[in-house]
């Protein structure tokens, strides 16, 4: 809820920029904005009578979050982290007006504030209207620097009825710079997403300002850029601006004339006729003429992440000195991901060995490394900005908003390859960073590190939006094609299709892809204007995925309109691999101890010929240890009512298909094939610290909570593979979790398991068992030199 109700703002900064090109560069706030209100008196046990003023500051950083200042005797001051929790945080958030606290932060996240320290060793109990009630070491007493400037992250939900002025005091700093837009000044690139190059303009009181390009360099260019969500940064072409200038000069100092009938020079003007819009060059030269710039001169080194960790150097009200130059001009260059060249495309490339995993959005996610055909995570030991940033920037994306510890974004598997980085900044990628390798004492997957990565305004929610629904979470789609907006057809409508829509609005994961829209309110539906809709899952934005060119849908009533339930967490399961390779094994099992696997169809179709009871089938054996690692527990999606007894094993399946089981040749063709029904879904075991939620017995819930792991061990019925009609040779074992997508997950690509598996008609080798994408075609050719360890004989 936090990010997405964001986004609006954003979209709103840059189309304010679009609409009104000659926004002066120093703007005069409002009689109502610049009026603060008189606080009313509150008891206190402290000297003064008025309320105790509170505000969120820092960068980056949005609206419900940031370092907590106090107004104590006159001055603005911070409060040391020590001792600090989430009850002091929920006591100052429902001060400022939200209703809690989600969360607070330690050694200055937000930047280091001025001034005094004014409270330390804060230990409140709840109950407290205001901080100042809580237990401390008493005003101005502390032992702490700056670097231990506590700040709180806020739940974006406000407190009914609540009216105070003071939850962001902007007003207080005029030279507090927290955003920062590009405005076009060639009106051709007005049109194009994402905005690359213009004028830097930052957010001054009620409006935006120049910056002075006196002394301007490419790493304020760099910073600028970065904080836009773009990793490149670009030579501006300075000669074309003065050129635009100064023709536009020429035409101010030298009005246009017309020639009277009877020959003398008129001046030229039509009555009642609409303004042109100003040129380039005009406009360039009419802020030049302002004679104005919020900021006279910045000095980045380009480690930055935002501009207002520069050395900037403001105007003053009475200054007499002037900007000699003109407005700066920056240039940027997206990632390969949102670029419109396909040229460009091709030789800018992202690294194919960092990525992002379990974030709900765009540009953020846990960040995994892959080391020796394996991927593996990062410890959040000194994890900053900085580090983060050369993430973020070497996948596309422009800084680090965020560097999130703890696991924010879910825990890992296997290896943590990386301990205490420490990125300068500049960096091209993580690797060249100096780093420590981990030992098993050094870090555990709850200390993961994260990122949210700055990314480019596209405007791609400006075309969809879902309407009738009962919450902002979900409703029924409808997008824009041309200047008409409509419904979506809903045959073939999947999880995948709508993991775009909720991708494309910013509002996280699609928990359900819905095909009948009938419950929700049909009172304003539109007509249908999309139909066939197939997505890979990994678009921006829905008109990226294929569809019919003329809509074409049996099902057109509103009722079968597409619709979608979005959620900011989804679970993520990932199998043991290790496991897999260690547990395999051949039996001939003999066809009288088959009769409840037949019919649970768990044999291969030449078992139907066979001569029952008599006989054997030969199944590849396994155990399968499937662990949630995202951030909400894995639920089936048919209701316990909807589930199905089978009486020959005496159990529930609430999913038909929980697990396909398949053995591959080299071309990918099925030699064998098995499926596991999710028979007892439930929690065998947990890590340390969670508790399980979900058991079997007496018909209880299915399901397997974050943080624990469901168990099938490879002696159960159907957690095999019948090979009984399989040739030696080299083969692929797959094993996919969640095949059809069933149930959302945050991650799909990590669902599949594949093995180089031999088998000589008696004996099986495994070799290389290794998880979704990290599997490789080298990695086979790597298998036949090396067949690796000899597993169990036929039992």
């Amino acid at each position: 809820m936090v990010q997405w109700r964001h986004r609006p703002r954003l979209a709103f900064s840059l189309l304010f920029g679009l609409w009104l090109p000659f926004c002066l560069a120093q703007t005069t706030p409002s009689s109502t904005a610049s009026s603060s209100p008189t606080p009313t008196p509150s008891p206190s046990s402290q000297p003064q009578t008025e309320r105790l003023k509170v505000r969120l500051s820092g960068y980056p950083r949005k609206h419900n979050e940031g370092r907590v200042e106090l107004f104590y005797k006159g001055e603005w001051g911070t409060i040391c982290d020590d001792d600090f929790s989430i009850t002091n945080a929920n006591v100052l958030c429902r001060q400022l007006g939200f209703v809690s606290a989600t969360g607070w932060t330690h050694s200055a996240k937000y930047g280091k504030g001025q001034g005094k320290i004014w409270l330390d060793n804060v230990l409140c109990n709840g109950g407290e209207k205001s901080i100042e009630f809580c237990r401390s070491r008493g005003w101005g007493n502390s032992d702490c620097t700056h670097d231990e400037d506590a700040g709180v992250v806020c739940k974006d939900e406000r407190i009914p009825g609540f009216v105070d002025p003071n939850v962001i005091d902007a007003r207080v700093d005029d030279n507090r710079i927290e955003e920062v837009r590009l405005r076009p000044v060639v009106a051709v690139a007005r049109k194009k997403m994402p905005i690359t190059e213009g004028v830097v303009e930052v957010k001054y009181k009620d409006g935006w300002a120049q910056i002075c390009d006196q002394g301007w360099t490419i790493k304020n260019t760099r910073v600028v850029c970065g904080m836009l969500g773009f990793p490149h940064e670009k030579k501006v072409n300075k000669n074309f601006y003065k050129r635009l200038k100064k023709r536009a000069a020429e035409k101010v100092s030298r009005p246009k004339v017309n020639v009277s009938a009877g020959g003398r020079p008129t001046p030229k003007a039509k009555a009642n006729s609409k303004p042109k819009q100003s040129s380039p060059g005009k406009r360039l030269y009419l802020e030049r003429q302002k004679n104005y710039f919020h900021v006279h001169s910045v000095a980045c080194t380009g480690t930055e992440v935002h501009l207002a960790a520069c050395p900037l150097e403001f105007s003053k009200p009475n200054a007499t000195s002037t900007c000699q130059g003109m407005p700066a001009v920056v240039s940027c260059m997206p990632g390969p991901q949102f670029m419109q060249n396909s040229g460009l495309k091709k030789k800018l490339k992202i690294s194919s060995n960092v990525r992002l995993k379990g974030g709900a959005r765009l540009g953020e996610g846990r960040v995994e490394v892959l080391k020796d055909n394996e991927w593996g995570t990062v410890c959040d030991d000194r994890w900053n900005l900085q580090s983060a940033s050369v993430v973020c920037r070497e996948l596309g994306f422009g800084s680090a908003k965020e560097a999130l510890t703890g696991a924010r974004m879910g825990q890992g598997m296997g290896p943590i390859y990386m301990n205490e980085v420490k990125c300068q900044g500049l960096e091209k990628s993580i690797w060249t960073c100096p780093f420590k390798n981990i030992t098993s004492e050094d870090c555990q997957h709850m200390e993961d590190a994260a990122v949210r990565c700055n990314v480019p305004y596209l405007g791609l929610e400006n075309s969809i939006r879902i309407v009738g629904g009962r919450s902002d979470y979900e409703g029924r789609v409808e997008v824009q094609v041309g200047s008409k907006w409509g419904t979506v057809c809903s045959t073939g409508w999947t999880t995948k299709e709508a993991m775009v829509v909720c991708r494309q609005l910013g509002l996280g994961y699609s928990m359900h892809a819905i095909t009948e829209t009938w419950y929700w309110d049909s009172s304003n539906v539109t007509e249908m204007v999309m139909s066939g809709v197939k997505c890979t899952g990994n678009e921006m934005s829905l008109s990226q995925c294929q569809h019919h060119k003329t809509v074409s849908c049996q099902k057109s009533s509103a009722k079968f309109a597409a619709g979608v339930i979005c959620s900011d967490t989804a679970s993520d399961l990932v199998l043991n691999a290790p496991l897999v390779q260690q547990t395999v094994y051949i039996e001939d099992r003999p066809l009288h101890m088959l009769y409840c696997a037949a019919e649970e169809d768990c044999l291969s179709k030449s078992a139907a010929k066979a001569n029952w009871p008599y006989g054997h089938r030969r199944l590849l054996r396994f155990s399968s240890q499937i662990h949630n690692i995202g951030r909400a527990d894995f639920k089936p999606k048919a209701g316990r009512h909807s589930w199905v007894w089978h009486a020959c094993h005496g159990h529930y399946h609430s999913m038909d298909i929980f697990t396909h089981y398949d053995l591959l040749n080299s071309n990918g063709t099925k030699v064998a094939e098995g499926h596991k029904a999710s028979f007892c879904l439930e929690d065998t075991d947990c890590q340390e610290g969670v508790s399980k939620r979900y058991e079997c017995a007496n018909f209880g819930d299915q399901g397997i909570t974050v943080g624990c792991w469901d168990l099938y061990r490879h002696d159960i019925d159907c957690q095999w593979i019948d090979i009984s009609d399989v040739k030696p040779g080299n083969y692929i074992l797959q094993i996919v979790i969640n095949p059809n997508h069933e149930v959302a997950e945050s991650d799909f690509t990590n669902n599949a398991m594949k093995c180089n598996c031999k088998y000589d008609g008696h004996r099986i080798w495994l070799h290389n068992c290794h998880i979704g994408d990290a599997f490789s075609e080298e990695a086979e050719r790597r298998f036949e030199k090396y067949p690796g360890q000899l597993n169990n004989q036929v039992s």
